[in-house]
């Protein structure tokens, strides 16, 4: 997979940095002696490679079991083109339904008044192969499928790329507290302290649409791209 990361990973910027020596009488810091306490990040920019689509089906009708049938066929006939397409089944959830009746406000009378029933399903769909996207949105249109709430562009290489990531924030802090410790005429000692927080999840590149926009998939979906950061902050002691 193609990817470049884009923080200085090796980079000696004092600005990610502090510095800082203390003296056994000092009060400032709980840390009583000579130490450098520097922050390694990382950021990898990624190509997807996958991606989760999720649509929805909303119908009409004067009663709630007709309003229902309906949402089960235009899901049922999606998932038949699926799985047809290649698409395995353990990819598709469609197991949710919503039912409710559907008012229309009358402004003369200030009320709402029951005109039948909507039926909503949803259905999730984890494509692994981006060049059938296109086709997948034309098939879920073509059988009643008339919301496409969004589609969210992964990495099937997520794990590995955040342990990448996590070991380049490293190598950064290690840099950073290297060059500090010799511009100052100092040299490190050994680690004291790590600092570390699991980063926030993995954040998936989303692309909303409506249905009329589905012209505009084809180019936007292949050159989606996800980024995968990660942070660390470090104590050296100071010899």
């Amino acid at each position: 997979m193609k990817k470049s990361v884009l923080a200085a990973i090796l980079s000696a910027s004092l600005l990610s940095a502090t510095f800082a020596i203390t003296t056994p009488n000092a009060q400032a810091s709980d840390i009583n002696f000579p130490h450098i306490e520097t922050i390694g990040t990382s950021q990898i920019l990624v190509k997807a490679d996958m991606a989760e689509l999720n649509v929805e089906v909303v119908t009409e009708a004067k009663t709630p079991s007709d309003a229902k049938a309906g949402s089960d066929k235009a899901v049922a006939d999606f998932i038949d083109r699926l799985t047809k397409a290649g698409v395995k089944r353990e990819q598709i959830q469609s197991a949710n339904l919503q039912l409710y009746p559907n008012h229309i406000y009358d402004p003369q009378t200030r009320t709402n008044n029951k005109v039948g029933y909507k039926a909503s399903r949803k259905v999730t769909v984890t494509i692994t192969e981006l060049d059938k996207l296109n086709d997948i949105l034309d098939s879920a249109l073509a059988q009643g499928i008339n919301r496409i709430n969004n589609i969210a562009f992964k990495s099937s290489k997520e794990a590995e790329l955040v342990e990448e990531a996590r070991l380049l924030a490293i190598k950064d802090a290690q840099h950073k507290a290297k060059s500090l410790a010799q511009g100052f005429g100092e040299r490190l000692a050994g680690v004291w302290e790590i600092r570390y927080f699991d980063q926030r999840p993995i954040q998936p590149v989303m692309y909303q649409m409506e249905a009329s926009a589905k012209a505009n998939v084809a180019e936007s979906y292949q050159e989606a791209q996800m980024t995968i950061s990660d942070r660390v902050e470090v104590v050296y002691r100071l010899k």
